[in-house]
């Protein structure tokens, strides 16, 4: 018995050693945003992706992902794209001569008018994100696609689920 407890006692010992800082202590980001965390600035992987150019495209999905989605009939952004948003702000950062377009997207149900301004809703919701983080807005456009532009084909929940989401783009439509 004393064996046992004497084990668990060792084995509370060595993980109380193992010790992890608190998600409160950050630097603060200075965003405004209440509850925001700090955002870490931008640093490419040691070595870099090779044949990746810092600033590229490339660079933004391979380091960093260019994609949030969100719910059937919604714009509002959930805690992994906001995860997401916060590594976007973060290269945006280390990139400050970099300009994005946000594009909204639907998935097929609805008319076209109707998931024209949904995806106008999506990428306002992504593009005023990043301008909280402290963005400039003037590096961020964006525009509708609705459902005119899916990535996957299909009238099926995995199809929508891929087709609801905003893609940031370098430079993007226009550019």
């Amino acid at each position: 018995m004393r064996i046992k407890i004497l084990g668990i006692l060792a084995a509370v010992a060595l993980v109380s050693a193992c010790e992890t800082a608190s998600e409160g202590s950050g630097k603060s980001s200075g965003s405004g945003v209440a509850n925001a965390k700090p955002v870490e600035v931008y640093s490419p992987p040691l070595g870099g992706s090779a044949g990746v150019r810092a600033g590229s495209q490339e660079d933004l999905v391979v380091n960093v992902g260019d994609r949030v989605f969100f719910g059937f009939d919604q714009f509002n952004l959930t805690n992994d794209a906001r995860q997401t948003l916060d590594k976007q702000v973060a290269w945006l950062k280390g990139n400050p001569s970099v300009t994005v377009t946000i594009e909204g997207h639907a998935d097929e149900r609805g008319t076209r008018e109707y998931n024209l301004a949904l995806g106008e809703r999506r990428a306002n919701a992504v593009k005023d994100y990043l301008a909280a983080m402290g963005v400039n807005p003037a590096r961020v456009k964006t525009i509708s696609y609705g459902k005119e532009k899916p990535v996957a084909l299909g009238s099926n929940e995995a199809a929508w689920r891929q087709n609801r989401r905003s893609v940031t783009t370098v430079g993007g439509a226009g550019s």
